[in-house]
């Protein structure tokens, strides 16, 4: 079961804390929302991709991932689209690791959830 507790001043002020007593800030000038669900996305995302690559045996150095959306105007304000820019150093078996990207997607619980409103794209690239 996963669990997370918030507190929040009179205003949109707020501290988020999970399990481990992790805190993390929330309001216009710390974490948004929307800030938060494109967090989980590419939490979630690359810890999907992390178990297949390990099974799969690729190796990387570093793994940078950009994402960016926008909400639609009309209520409700559902995530409209999404782009993931990946980008992998020293990475081995480039086809191997988008074979392994592109499972992750269709295993990524909030992946799937999120693009049943949203219209998700996602590149790699490699340095």
């Amino acid at each position: 079961m996963q669990q997370v507790k918030l507190t929040f001043d009179g205003e949109f002020n707020g501290l988020g804390k999970n399990g481990n007593n992790v805190e993390l800030k929330i309001g216009p000038r710390e974490f948004a929302p929307y800030d938060l669900i494109l967090l989980a996305l590419g939490s979630c995302l690359y810890s999907t991709f992390l178990d297949i690559a390990k099974k799969m045996k690729i190796h990387w150095e570093s793994v940078d991932l950009d994402l960016s959306g926008e909400k639609r105007k009309e209520i409700p304000t559902t995530l409209r689209w999404c782009r993931i820019s990946v980008k992998m150093k020293s990475a081995s078996h480039h086809e191997k690791i988008k074979k392994a990207f592109e499972l992750a997607t269709k295993y990524c619980s909030i992946y799937h959830t999120l693009s049943k409103v949203a219209e998700i794209q996602w590149e790699i690239e490699f340095y």
